[in-house]
């Protein structure tokens, strides 16, 4: 899929394995996941890429990998939760400031989804910034438990 602003969404295979292991072995990553524990090599990163295969294969959508050009931004997108599609989005440090706009692009496509009605995003409580969500029209809802961690959980409508 390409959109605007010279972003495209593609699949985690795309992304070199030693790319993903050095993007989730970054301290100020890990500082805001609170699930991602012990060291990340290449084994994990091969691991999390069949994971994330599966839920495609599974709901015929999953999480992509962000490019700029052809460089490798991130990576992110909607995971079947339940009953709930969640988004994620993380991006390497160096590329934050596309994070909005990456947000905007995924949502526009949940929009035109009519199995998404609405979207999850479920943020530990050490993310102190969260007025884009609200500006995106994100309300937030009860905090949740996820394997023994809490989470802030926000809920934006996508069905007109």
């Amino acid at each position: 899929m390409s959109l605007s602003h010279d972003i495209r969404f593609g699949r985690l295979t795309e992304v070199a394995i030693a790319d993903l292991a050095t993007h989730m072995s970054d301290p100020r990553l890990r500082e805001h996941m609170p699930l991602l524990k012990g060291p990340w090599g290449e084994t994990e990163a091969r691991a999390f890429v069949a994971a994330k295969e599966a839920c495609w294969a599974r709901d015929s959508l999953g999480h992509w990998a962000f490019f700029a050009g052809e460089r490798y931004v991130g990576w992110g997108g909607f995971q079947k939760e339940g009953s709930e599609w969640d988004f994620d989005l993380v991006l390497r440090p160096q590329d934050f400031g596309l994070g909005v706009c990456i947000t905007r692009q995924a949502l526009e496509f949940a929009r035109r989804e009519p199995n998404i009605p609405y979207v999850t995003f479920l943020l530990p409580p050490s993310r102190r910034r969260l007025a884009a969500l609200t500006r995106l029209g994100a309300r937030a809802c009860d905090p949740v438990q996820c394997a023994g961690m809490s989470f802030l959980k926000f809920c934006l409508k996508t069905e007109s």
